[in-house]
């Protein structure tokens, strides 16, 4: 399992160290305005669906229905052809449509504003069907044990964006901002290609085209597979996409705000996801498909075994993540973004919000991990409901909170609606069992590492001067 996991985080890091040079680089050129809030606004859109079609809900229905069918080709060819029409039906409507799209998610920009965002909206979703054919390829290769090609495939989208920055050097702002924006389809399409190549060279290509091949001549022998997954996905959906639901609320509330508050959110963002994805998220990854076939064997102690394991690394990891990521926030995005275009005001905003958002890191991590038991076990129905809990919780405090603590506020209202996934998550989970992992030495390390690690840092921050 960890050999797993530290492909998944090493992946991820060199990702996302990629990422930070490209949020540098766009942080300069672009600072925190209307055209990079533009920008991230029609980068936002494809990524909201990517994350709800593509990555959350379909993966963990994907391999557990892969695991349990016997016609893995033929299921397979199916799904992908039902999704991908949907995907591709969605991109076209967008690009007929994008002022409209646009509209949806930034209800508080100006119609001029709109007009401006709307063809970068366009060229930016072209991103979602790429990025779904990947998704599709990558839960086949995770199923066969397989994470190198997805964990350092999102280096090649950031490597891309970096290109585009690059080339644009000294251009308008509006120019740079098309020059990123074909730098994500152009990433997308990068992506897709390594998966393509790590598909031909496990051998995996003779499923695919074996299921394509007898689709139409088998599509009977799926029939109560497809219909089971169907009824899986659309509560796994939902509950997916509440995260991204209260993400794009977000920006439409914090459209409401001062120029520049999307960007704030979005570079805090950014930080914050570091070690929820180095950490929580590779974790998820490479314990599902396990936990999964655990459970199809009916060793429910196996998978428990492994799932305390996770929890005990994710503690301690996200544990120091969130005092160290709290304690030193305005370090941490001084030395990040603060140059050019990114000025101390930004600093200061950005760093209140980052706060936030690090008070709920083990929460939201914890939460991911836990969740994997529900999907694994396909009561997604069970996780729709504790997601929509979730989201109610957080609508009501955005709503009351954006007035006195402005951008900051919607931050914090997403890491108590993260709490309370977790509490949720764990009721279903099961108490007792919850208990049982909780009460052990490793509590009592904790603890004391927590309280130790806080003094260092606070001690440490005394001599740092930005």
């Amino acid at each position: 399992m960890f050999k797993s996991i530290f492909t998944n985080s090493f992946g991820i890091l060199i990702s996302r160290i990629l990422g930070f040079i490209r949020d540098l680089l766009t942080a300069s050129a672009l600072g925190a305005n209307i055209y990079s809030d533009i920008f991230f606004i029609a980068f936002k859109l494809p990524n909201l669906f990517r994350r709800i079609f593509a990555e959350g809900a379909f993966t963990q229905v994907f391999i557990p229905a892969f695991a349990r069918t016997k016609h893995k080709a033929v299921f397979s060819a199916n799904i992908f052809l039902i999704f991908f029409s949907i995907i591709l039906l969605i991109t076209l409507l967008v690009n007929l449509l994008p002022a409209l799209f646009t509209k949806t998610i930034a209800v508080g920009f100006s119609e001029e504003s709109i007009e401006i965002a709307a063809p970068y909206v366009a060229i930016n979703f072209w991103y979602l069907p790429l990025i779904f054919t990947m998704t599709f390829l990558s839960g086949i290769l995770q199923y066969k044990n397989h994470f190198a090609t997805t964990a350092f495939s999102t280096a090649l989208l950031n490597l891309s964006l970096i290109a585009a920055i690059y080339l644009s050097h000294n251009k308008e702002q509006a120019e740079i901002v098309y020059y990123l924006s074909y730098g994500v389809v152009i990433g997308g399409l990068l992506q897709l290609i390594v998966h393509l190549i790590a598909m031909q060279q496990l051998g995996l290509f003779r499923l695919i085209v074996g299921g394509f091949k007898y689709l139409r001549v088998k599509s009977q022998s799926i029939k109560r597979d497809t219909k089971k997954f169907s009824s899986n996905f659309l509560p796994a959906m939902w509950g997916n996409s509440t995260a991204q639901v209260s993400a794009f609320l977000d920006t439409l509330l914090a459209s409401f705000l001062v120029t520049g508050s999307i960007s704030y959110l979005y570079y805090a963002n950014r930080i914050f996801q570091l070690p929820l994805a180095l950490f929580a998220i590779a974790t998820s990854i490479a314990l599902f498909p396990k936990i999964s076939r655990y459970l199809k064997l009916h060793d429910e102690e196996k998978a428990k075994e492994n799932l305390q394991k996770a929890f005990w690394f994710l503690s301690f990891v996200l544990t120091a993540s969130s005092i160290g990521g709290i304690v030193l926030a305005h370090e941490i995005t001084w030395l990040l973004f603060e140059r050019g275009a990114f000025s101390t005001t930004d600093t200061s905003n950005t760093t209140a919000v980052l706060q936030m958002y690090m008070i709920g890191l083990l929460p939201f991590g914890l939460a991911k991990l836990f969740s994997l038991w529900l999907y694994a076990k396909e009561m997604q129905m069970k996780a729709a409901k504790i997601a929509t809990v979730s989201l109610l919780v957080y609508i009501l405090l955005a709503l009351s909170l954006i007035q006195p603590l402005g951008v900051a506020g919607l931050a914090l209202a997403s890491t108590i609606g993260g709490m309370s996934s977790f509490v949720f998550t764990i009721k279903v989970f099961g108490f007792s069992d919850f208990m049982k992992i909780i009460y052990s030495k490793n509590s009592v390390i904790l603890l004391v590492s927590a309280i130790v690690f806080t003094v260092v840092l606070l001690t440490l921050k005394s001599f740092l001067i930005p």
